[in-house]
């Protein structure tokens, strides 16, 4: 390592310190959504050939980003792993990503750790093999009183608010509820007792990587008042020193709900 190399790295260790120190004494949001975007451009990026190879990297960042929101006192993270969009995919490249993302799900359900999975999306929509692998481990964790982690699998808002409204059609036909009789106590309450996140708050804070600046459908409904940090680092270059920006940001911000 050179001596411009130890400068940089003395530096952003005191940067790092500074910032843990910002947040420490702020109040960290509740739940973090993070879209983390740009494996495949960070592969190219780099030169490697294989594009599933971001991916991997990428699935082996989780655990940091999680240990530093663990630190942070995050209480839940929600993390964007697969669209209904990236369902699309070529079958080998789908293939390839299912495999990810399933080993990576059974690493935070590793024995060692202390986090309680929970999986969001329609899991009709990913295959059979790989939903059975994702729940098996999400109910491994049952019982564990750590942050609460929820990966977004075969997700899609619109889709998700397509299946909550289903649910309770389906839910107040059972009950012999008329069309009529419903309309007429319908609200969002109604709504939101049967989207994925049920029972949890929304998320505070949406950090996406990658430079874009928007959402593609991650959690549509539940971020109507969510605040929004965006990065130029593409998700495998993602650092300590990038989340805690993102929560210095969100301290920094006066929250407005509707207003």
């Amino acid at each position: 390592m050179s001596v411009r190399d130890n400068i940089r790295e003395v530096a952003y260790s005191l940067y790092e310190r500074r910032l843990r120190h910002r947040v420490a004494v702020s109040h960290p949001p509740r739940h973090v959504g993070v879209i983390l975007d740009g494996n495949r451009r960070w592969a190219r990026e780099v030169g490697l050939t294989d594009p599933s190879d971001g991916h991997r990297v990428g699935a082996r960042k989780i655990v940091d980003m999680l240990d530093w929101a663990d630190d942070a006192g995050v209480e839940i993270v929600t993390l964007f792993l697969l669209s209904t969009d990236n369902l699309g995919r070529t079958a080998d490249e789908l293939e390839q990503l299912l495999e990810i993302i399933a080993t990576a799900v059974e690493g935070l359900a590793a024995p060692d750790r202390r986090w309680r999975l929970r999986v969001v999306g329609n899991p009709d929509l990913v295959p059979a093999p790989t939903y059975e692998r994702l729940a098996a481990a999400a109910a491994s964790t049952e019982g564990r009183t750590g942050m609460q982690v929820n990966a977004a699998v075969g997700y899609g808002g619109r889709q998700e608010i397509a299946d909550a409204v289903r649910k309770l059609l389906l839910r107040h036909a059972e009950a012999g509820t008329s069309i009529e009789e419903l309309a007429e106590v319908l609200d969002v309450d109604h709504i939101a007792e049967h989207l994925y996140t049920s029972g949890q708050p929304d998320p505070d804070l949406v950090i996406r990587t990658s430079g874009e600046q928007r959402l593609s459908g991650f959690l549509m409904w539940q971020s109507v008042y969510s605040e929004f940090y965006f990065t130029e680092a593409f998700w495998p270059q993602f650092r300590r020193i990038d989340f805690l920006r993102a929560l210095r940001d969100y301290s920094d911000r006066h929250r407005r709900y509707g207003g």
